[in-house]
C-alpha cells in the first residue's frame, strides 16, 4: 500500500491505500459531501508537519486528552469544549484553548 494525500474542498487527508481510486473512496466515505480537489501519491512513507510553519514552535503541546474529545465529537470544536471542561474541570477559557490548539495541529 502507499500513501495518499487527499484534498478536498475543506480537509487534506492522508492514508493508506492500494490505488488511486481507493484513496478517493476513503475520502468520500469519510467526507461525502465534499468534492475532491486532489488525489497524489506520496513519494514517501512518512508525513511531516512543520511546527515551526505553522507558527506552533512554544504556543503549545499535542494533548491526548484534547485529541480525544475531538475524536469524540467528531471534530465539532463547541461539543469538544464542552467536553474537555467536563473532563478536566477546566474553565471555558482553557478549554478553548486546548481544543483550539490541538485542532490547529492537526488532531
Amino acid at each position: 500500500m502507499a500513501m495518499y494525500e487527499i484534498e478536498t474542498e475543506s480537509h487534506i487527508m492522508v492514508g493508506w491505500a492500494s490505488s488511486n481510486e481507493q484513496a478517493e473512496h476513503i475520502a468520500q466515505l469519510h467526507y461525502p459531501e465534499e468534492r475532491i480537489i486532489r488525489i497524489t501519491k506520496r513519494p514517501r512513507d512518512l508525513w511531516v508537519i512543520s511546527k515551526r510553519l505553522l507558527g506552533l514552535k512554544g504556543k503549545g503541546q499535542p494533548c491526548d486528552v484534547a485529541r480525544d474529545c475531538l475524536n469524540r465529537a467528531s471534530g465539532d470544536k463547541l461539543h469538544a469544549i464542552r467536553l474537555y471542561m467536563l473532563d478536566t474541570g477546566s474553565d471555558l477559557h482553557e478549554a478553548q484553548r486546548v481544543i483550539e490548539t490541538n485542532m490547529a495541529m492537526g488532531w
